[in-house]
């Protein structure tokens, strides 16, 4: 019992917080790839790797904490997390070996895994006609901590930063980040309850064996979501940790702070819009309104689709904008791409617990777990030596995108759809949820 009575609107509020700074401290590394790489001696594809490998522990450790989360209850597993990311965020600050401060800041990086974490506490508090905007809140605003990162770190630690302790910008950045997740471990383990009532929280514990796990990951439903959010967060993911160097390295931008801010036009659209992709799918849901004239009677799956194509059409777009070498139309069409990134994550994450109401942390890890391996891949594509320009990447990422719309549209269907939460790839059907009837 935490020392404050909890409400769904509490808990919303304590797991949005911690998720938006777990975000920014996932991410405080990209405002300063710019010095790191002056200081370790870094090219620019060893800076698309570490890009990338601030998602290399995401995918596993989302499984995990989603099922952990069911069986254990959030409080205890989101403050495990924050406390242990603090710990090695204050370590890389001191880290004079390169190789030693890759592998502190990969630990570092696995905060991005408590995004199914709160996922699963926003799910045990809020009512399903309610689910997507209150996910949808969550999640964009806890996104948002990487815009936030982008915006305030380089000037609160910029490169003329000197105190106590450091005289470089980015390892006073990482020690006083670090500092901050400690405290917001304690806080969230002392106030946060895991559930709305004790029924709900034996239900969820009682769905999270390792049999209804493995069941509930091959269900049609949870592959094409999961194979979703490769192309949306993913997407984003990689964006996040990418745009700043693309900013500067292919327009020839040398100001760290102009960079960085251009780099977080992208990260709010994408964080702060996504509320707007759940509320459309409740709203869909709620009045049974056809937007499409295909997957007739499936609200929320319709919605989904048209973001998902939202999003290969901007991707094209993006090396449209840099190849007309005009700066400021690559950052509104980043703009534009991280607006759909929003929409289709809000749409998702929608979807997941309205699909899985009794397996919420577990779809959510795997979904979210699965989604990650796209911020992986991509910015190895952004960087790669092959290309003939920095702009080529996105319509590159934007094609291998098109084979997981057309997979959705064929799960999309009504007659897959309905039963997409129980059918699947491997094994039948389990009691464990109940066949969606319609998109209620």
């Amino acid at each position: 019992m935490g020392l404050i009575k909890m409400t769904k609107y509490r808990t919303l509020v304590l797991a949005t917080i911690g998720f938006n700074f777990s975000f920014l401290i996932w991410f405080s590394f990209a405002p300063f790839t710019g010095p790191i790489a002056d200081e370790f001696g870094l090219t620019t594809a060893e800076i698309g790797i570490l890009a990338s490998s601030a998602i290399w522990m995401a995918p596993f450790g989302r499984m995990l904490t989603g099922w952990l989360s069911d069986k254990f209850g959030a409080p205890a597993i989101f403050a495990i997390v924050l406390a242990y990311v603090g710990v090695f965020s204050m370590a890389s600050a001191f880290a004079q070996d390169y190789s030693l401060f890759f592998v502190t800041r990969l630990i570092v990086a696995t905060a991005g895994i408590t995004f199914v974490i709160g996922i699963q506490h926003v799910a045990e508090w809020f009512e399903e006609e309610n689910l997507g905007l209150a996910e949808g809140i969550y999640a964009g605003v806890g996104n948002a901590g990487a815009a936030g990162g982008a915006l305030i770190l380089p000037r609160v630690f910029g490169t003329g930063w000197s105190g106590p302790l450091f005289a470089t910008s980015w390892r006073a950045a990482f020690f006083y980040t670090g500092i901050v997740s400690i405290v917001l471990a304690v806080a969230y383990y002392t106030l946060g309850e895991a559930a709305k009532s004790e029924e709900k929280r034996q239900a969820t514990k009682d769905n999270a064996s390792f049999k209804d796990w493995l069941h509930t990951a091959t269900r049609y439903g949870t592959v094409v979501l999961a194979l979703a959010y490769v192309m949306s967060f993913g997407l984003e993911l990689s964006m996040n940790g990418w745009l700043a160097t693309y900013y500067r390295e292919a327009f020839n931008q040398d100001n760290l702070v102009v960079a960085s801010t251009f780099a977080a036009t992208f990260s709010v659209a994408a964080g702060l819009l996504r509320p707007i992709g759940g509320y459309v799918s409740d709203v869909l849901a709620r009045k049974e309104k056809d937007i499409l004239p295909f997957f007739e009677g499936r609200y929320r799956e319709q919605w989904t689709f048209v973001t998902l194509c939202f999003i290969v059409v901007t991707m094209f777009a993006m090396t449209l904008a840099g190849l007309s070498g005009v700066l400021m139309n690559a950052v509104v069409i980043g703009f534009l791409v991280g607006t759909a990134c929003a929409f289709a994550e809000g749409s998702i994450f929608a979807m997941v617990p309205s699909m899985f109401p009794n397996s919420s942390g577990a779809v959510a890890g795997v979904v979210g777990g699965v989604g990650t391996v796209g911020g992986i891949i991509y910015p190895l594509i952004y960087s790669a030596p092959w290309l003939a320009n920095l702009h080529l990447g996105y319509s590159i990422v934007a094609a291998s995108m098109i084979p997981i719309v057309l997979l959705s549209a064929w799960v999309f269907q009504p007659e897959i759809a309905r039963v997409a939460n129980t059918a699947g790839f491997v094994g039948g059907s389990s009691s464990t949820e109940t066949v969606p009837s319609g998109d209620d």
